[in-house]
């Protein structure tokens, strides 16, 4: 929790910072990269919905026993 919020934060103060974070040098990075240097806000944007696309699942508790196999 505590690293996505770091995240969010980085993305409003450096967007390719955290794009990179996120995707590494993939080609997300090199889009934010030029969105930043077209505008700030546009890297602002793609740099979050980078970061809140990608949260991981929780897992969903099990209900026990596993269902049987329809045949």
């Amino acid at each position: 929790m505590i690293v996505m919020i770091l995240k969010i934060v980085l993305a409003f103060f450096l967007p390719p910072t955290a794009a990179f974070w996120q995707a590494r040098l993939g080609l997300q990075f090199w889009i934010n990269l030029i969105l930043t240097i077209i505008g700030w806000i546009p890297g602002v944007i793609h740099a979050l919905w980078l970061i809140l696309r990608n949260r991981p699942k929780r897992a969903e508790p099990s209900k026990g026993s596993p269902s049987p196999a329809k045949g």
